[in-house]
C-alpha cells in the first residue's frame, strides 16, 4: 500500500501558515517587526540522489528543538520564531513537512536566523525516513 493510499484512511490536521502568522502578530513586540520570513518544506517526489520517493516520515527531538528555538530567539533583532513539524506520520509527495516562521526587525537579521534555524533543525533534531517507489 502506498503512502497516498494510507493517508486517505486517516483524517489529518493540516498545518496552517496563516494560523502561525496570526500567532506571531499577537506578540506584544510585533510593532517592532519589519519582516516575517516563512519556510514551507514539502515532500519532494525524488530524494537528493534522484531516487523516486513515495513519501516520508519525520521524527523530532523536542527538547533539542526547544533549545534551538530558545537560542535563536536571543539573536539580535529577533522577536519571535514559530515552528511546526508534521512528525510521526506517513506523508505523501506534496504534503507539508515543516513550517518555520521568523519575525524580526530587519531583513539581514531575519534571513540569517531563518537559514541558521532551518539548518540546525534539519541537521540536529529531526530525522526522516524516505519511502521509495520500487
Amino acid at each position: 500500500m502506498t503512502i497516498a493510499h494510507r493517508k486517505k484512511r486517516i483524517k489529518r490536521i493540516k498545518m496552517n501558515i496563516n494560523r502561525m502568522l496570526e500567532s506571531i502578530k499577537q506578540n506584544p513586540d510585533f510593532e517592532k517587526v519589519g519582516m516575517v520570513l516563512c519556510h514551507n518544506g514539502v515532500v519532494r517526489a525524488t530524494s537528493r540522489n534522484g531516487r523516486r520517493v513515495d513519501g516520508l516520515r519525520v521524527t523530532v527531538d523536542h527538547p533539542g528543538l526547544e533549545q534551538i528555538v530558545s537560542r535563536q530567539k536571543q539573536k539580535p533583532g529577533i522577536f519571535d520564531i514559530q515552528v511546526e513539524i508534521a512528525e510521526n506520520r506517513d506523508l505523501a509527495v506534496g504534503e507539508d513537512v515543516m513550517l518555520l516562521a521568523v519575525a524580526g526587525d530587519i531583513r539581514e537579521n531575519v534571513i540569517a536566523v531563518l537559514a541558521e534555524t532551518l539548518d540546525l533543525i534539519k541537521t540536529t533534531v529531526t530525522a526522516k525516513t524516505e519511502y521509495f517507489v520500487d
